[in-house]
């Protein structure tokens, strides 16, 4: 096999997001659930952005490009695929992956909807409720997934979101397979207990099907997947997948293989300010040490470390070096 052009891509909604935080009351008042991802439309987009307090950031987000950015925190190489406008949202999404060191090429949309932003509303315990308008990262075809590129990466990994869009759909199973007909891996995030609702027996048929070769989820989303308690949601996903990665919050996360089950706890942190991204940038230590032939003990390590740097601030990316914060608690990656 020849050597791989990137250890991880990652495929996903490219979306900026817009982060404040609230009064106690906003949600009420605003009707909204705590903790949940809110899919709306660009008037309420408009709406509850103008709404929402003064000091507002923008910054570059969606899932599986926070976690390809968590890759090149650690020093691995990353690409990133997804769909934004030629508009001032999309230049800040593209220059913001350039600065980082994330390869991406994918055409901008040049007639269609805007670029895609995520207003993330931050409690004052850090627990953050989200409200995403989709726009443009909707539009992602099978054009969009060159084989070269896939074929080219150690581990492709893509997000449950892409399920909602048809295209995007296609998109993801031609992803998956042309990583196995380069002899790579294929891996997908179940990204939220509502995604997990609306395509269970998909997302089922997926890991069965050996369509994905590794799963990820935290605890909620897997006993969604399984309509059963954690106990029993491990030991049905032990049968289904070849590799299945769980994350805990505070109680740190799992890796389920071939039946045996291997627990790391989380790594402490001062102040949870900010828990947007968390389950991205665990994603980001494991698959890179998974890319690297790393134990999975290792890999785990690696993900709670790049979580817990995550949640100590705002914003879903990481502000600090992770490749010398892991070298600093010796995570061999």
């Amino acid at each position: 096999m020849a050597e791989a052009r990137f250890d991880v891509l990652t495929i996903g909604n490219a979306i900026v997001d817009v982060i404040a935080p609230i009064d106690p009351g906003f949600l009420e008042r605003e009707g909204l659930s705590e903790g949940i991802m809110h899919l709306v439309d660009a008037e309420r987009s408009a709406y509850l952005y103008e709404r929402m307090p003064a000091e507002k950031r923008q910054i570059s987000g969606g899932s599986s490009a926070n976690t390809a950015a968590g890759v090149a925190s650690l020093g691995g190489k990353a690409s990133f695929v997804g769909k934004v406008a030629d508009d001032e949202l999309g230049d800040v999404f593209a220059d913001d992956l350039k600065r980082i060191g994330v390869h991406y090429g994918v055409s901008r949309l040049s007639d269609g909807p805007a670029t895609a932003r995520s207003m993330i509303l931050l409690s004052s315990d850090g627990e953050r409720t989200m409200n995403t308008y989709l726009g443009a990262c909707h539009q992602l075809t099978t054009a969009d997934i060159k084989e070269d590129e896939i074929g080219g990466a150690t581990v492709t990994y893509m997000e449950g979101f892409l399920w909602d869009p048809t295209e995007a759909k296609k998109a993801f199973v031609m992803a998956a397979h042309y990583a196995h007909k380069h002899e790579r891996a294929a891996s997908f995030t179940l990204s939220d207990p509502f995604c997990v609702n609306r395509y269970r027996d998909e997302f089922l048929d997926l890991i069965r099907s050996k369509t994905m070769d590794i799963v990820f989820g935290n605890v909620e989303e897997l006993k969604s997947l399984y309509q059963t308690d954690l106990h029993g949601a491990v030991q049905a996903i032990a049968k289904d997948a070849e590799l299945a990665a769980i994350t805990m919050g505070a109680d740190g996360a799992m890796v389920v293989h071939e039946g045996e089950i291997i627990t790391v706890p989380a790594y402490a942190v001062k102040e949870v300010v900010d828990v947007t991204g968390a389950g991205d940038l665990f994603a980001s230590g494991f698959l890179l040490a998974i890319a690297r032939e790393r134990d999975f003990r290792t890999a785990l390590q690696a993900g709670c470390l790049a979580a817990s740097e995550v949640i100590s601030h705002i914003g879903a990316r990481p502000v600090a070096d992770l490749r010398a914060l892991a070298a600093e608690k010796s995570i061999a990656i």
